[in-house]
């Protein structure tokens, strides 16, 4: 089958992100935003600030949306137990082969150690994740111990709180299914999280990126 002038070719998301993982450029849609997904940085070696990130994580470290490992692979590196999780098995084979614990399942099913991890990491806007920050935070903090972590890499924005699906696209006219996904920034996310029963213990910019520590009461 081949795309003509208004028949677009649909198919998973979870197809066109691997792709990106092979190198094809992938560019996501959603909202007022157009971006190439960024797997060189996701799949380079970690960066000094990806290091500063992961030594503020308390072991045992949740790394959800773990894509090819880099975090979860630097986390073994410095001795600390972490298990990266990830929808893409390409994600998961990659995120093994570069020495980190890694399993394909979402966030929403049922995960091994529940409630006694002691830190749930969204790093590269994972925040986004299913769309509904919120119920993301609720469901990270039923993960961590009382007293865990979840660690949240925000938007750039600090003020932008914006739901939207995203489509994936590529050069050759595919697109993926819509998926639901979620920006949100650091002064946006504190009432966020408030909600969620999570209150903010720190927050910290490096390298441009703004990382907020939330903390189960």
């Amino acid at each position: 089958m081949t795309a003509t002038d208004g028949d677009v070719r649909r198919v998973h998301p979870i197809s066109l992100y691997e792709e990106a993982l092979s190198g094809a450029p992938v560019l996501a849609v959603g909202g007022d935003e157009v971006r190439l997904l960024d797997v060189s940085t996701w799949s380079a070696p970690p960066s000094d600030v990806d290091e500063m990130l992961v030594a503020r994580c308390v072991g045992p470290v949740l790394d959800i949306g773990c894509g090819p490992g880099r975090l979860a692979a630097a986390l073994s590196r410095r001795g600390v137990a972490c298990l990266g999780i990830d929808v893409s098995r390409r994600a998961v084979d990659e995120a093994r082969s570069r020495g980190a614990l890694a399993l394909r399942r979402a966030v929403e099913r049922p995960l091994p150690g529940e409630g006694r991890w002691g830190t749930a990491l969204l790093a590269d806007g994972n925040i986004g994740i299913g769309g509904d920050p919120r119920a993301l935070l609720a469901r990270c903090r039923e993960l961590v111990v009382p007293g865990g972590l979840v660690v949240v890499e925000t938007d750039p924005d600090a003020t932008v709180d914006e739901v939207a699906p995203v489509v994936l696209r590529t050069p050759d006219g595919r697109e993926s299914h819509p998926m639901p996904w979620a920006r949100l920034g650091a002064t946006a996310l504190v009432p966020v999280a408030a909600r969620a029963g999570l209150h903010v213990a720190e927050e910290w910019h490096l390298g441009g990126r703004t990382v907020l520590a939330l903390r189960r009461p």
